[in-house]
């Protein structure tokens, strides 16, 4: 199942437009990034892994407590199907739990997909980092979005 996740990953990043990581991790570097109650996978009826979402700290300063960076990411053939809002509802779920208010990450413009997935579920553009890193040979933008909780104040 480990590897599963980490299969996605790579499907991902060998796509070229969600990340500027060019190989997945290991599993124990990924068990040390993500925080263990922020991640959830999207299972099939068979149990099969149709797409993973984790979680990490933004900084380790108490101001920032409330706030996490997100990753997620669903198989090529998994995809328009439900998964993906079922992981953003789940980390949303958990999230607020847990009394975190701001959800964040980055995306690549280029990623209509991922874009319009989020800002269905509540995320906002919230500005464009330009030309912020090189990604194989070329310089990148990246959106930079956001979730409030309207709960957590």
């Amino acid at each position: 199942m480990l590897e599963d996740v980490l299969t996605i990953y790579q499907l991902g990043i060998d796509e070229g437009n969600t990340t500027f990581e060019t190989t997945a991790p290991t599993w124990e570097a990924f068990d040390a990034a993500e925080l263990l109650n922020h991640r959830h996978i999207a299972l099939d009826t068979d149990g099969r892994i149709l797409g993973w979402i984790a979680a990490t700290k933004v900084s380790d300063r108490c101001a920032y407590a409330g706030v996490v960076e997100h990753s997620d990411y669903v198989h090529p053939e998994a995809r328009r199907q439900g998964a993906g809002a079922a992981l953003l509802n789940a980390l949303i779920a958990s999230t607020e739990a847990a009394g975190i208010w701001t959800i964040q990450s980055g995306i690549f413009p280029e990623n209509t997909a991922s874009l319009r997935l989020h800002q269905q579920a509540g995320f906002r553009i919230i500005g464009t980092h330009e030309r912020i890193g090189r990604h194989h040979g070329a310089w990148r933008d990246v959106a930079l979005i956001e979730r409030r909780s309207p709960t957590i104040t």
